[in-house]
């Protein structure tokens, strides 16, 4: 019907079309080839793009780009893991160093002629 029009000079109207697929292109890769390309799907990863993994054609993990906001540093994002979880408490101020009450801690050449006399004892 439509070719019909277009031969005989009509013009067509598509309203309320999409313009593209609302499907997300996904990778899928298999273990032995992930492992012979890790470095390659991380990259891949890194730059937004989503990597399935596959073992005998089952999913079985993802590989995904890290959330927004995400600590860059593992050391940091493993902390703010912590955090999240309750298991470590932040800092009241960040970034100042915790003050050190030096009158109350014993001197190092104090602390050396105890543990020299404790072994001596043995």
């Amino acid at each position: 019907m439509y070719r019909e029009r277009a031969r005989r000079g009509k013009a067509l109207v598509v309203a309320n079309v999409a313009s593209g697929s609302y499907i997300e292109d996904v990778r899928t890769v298999g273990l032995k080839v992930l492992k012979n390309k890790l470095s390659e799907y991380v990259r891949i990863a890194s730059q937004g793009e989503r990597v399935l993994i596959a073992d005998r054609d089952r999913v079985v993990a993802e590989l995904v780009p890290p959330e927004p906001g995400r600590a860059e540093r593992a050391s940091d994002a493993v902390l703010a893991n912590l955090v999240r979880d309750g298991l470590v408490t932040p800092a009241l101020s960040p970034g100042r160093p915790l003050a050190v009450d030096h009158a109350r801690g014993a001197k190092l050449a104090d602390l050396l002629a105890e543990l020299g006399a404790d072994r001596g004892d043995r």
